[in-house]
Parts: C-alpha cells; structure tokens; sequence
C-alpha cells in the first residue's frame, strides 16, 4: 500500500507561484508519479510525469511554466508552478505508480485557485 498527501495548493494572484508536494509513504516500491488536475466542470487531466530515471513529460499549456521533481529517497513529489493563470485553477492530484504492478494510488487532491 501507498499513502499520498498533497500540500501547498492556495489562492494566488495570476502570475504567481506555487510549489505543491506530495509525501508518499507505505511499503510498496514506487514507479512513475505524475500530477493531475481537475478542473471545475473538467474531467481529471494528466498535467506532467517523473519516472524513476528522472525522465519526465509536461501537458503542452504547462511545459513552460510548471517543473515536476522527486526525491525519492524523501518519498517526495513536487511541481513547481510560475505564471501561474486563472486557467490553472484546479484541484491537483498526485498519483504513484507502483513498481513492477499495475497497482496505482492517489492523493485526495489540493485545491489551487489562481484570481484574475
């Protein structure tokens, strides 16, 4: 089993920054993990992903903006967020993919609210 907590969602002005973490813990050996978000009305969107090599993909209305980075010897996922738009606006979700399975868990998701 794998647990995932999302923090550092809020509400920030457009062209802010946010970094948001996802704290993995549990006994399962972790594969890839991306971030997803949901937009209101929206259904749940793939936003970027880190493999273990560190090789990673961004959605393309993000590639310039957002940086998704791990740690995993810290169990730590992060995506950091700059030029932040009121389009961004969204509940984020961190999601793992477990090693040699195709067991996959998520986070419940941390709200980020970018104003006009």
């Amino acid at each position: 089993q794998v647990q995932l907590q999302e923090t550092g969602g809020g509400l920030v002005q457009a062209g802010g920054s946010l970094v948001l973490s996802c704290a993995a813990s549990g006994n399962m050996e972790i594969a890839a993990m991306q971030w997803y978000r949901q937009r209101p009305g929206k259904p749940r969107e793939l936003v970027a992903s880190i493999n273990r090599d560190g090789s990673s993909y961004y959605e393309h209305s993000v590639e310039d903006r957002f940086t998704i980075s791990r740690d995993s010897a810290k169990g730590m996922l992060y995506l950091r967020m700059n030029s932040l738009k009121p389009a961004d606006t969204a509940v984020y979700f961190c999601k793992a993919d477990a090693f040699g399975s195709s067991l996959i868990y998520w986070g419940r998701g941390t709200q980020v609210t970018v104003s006009s």
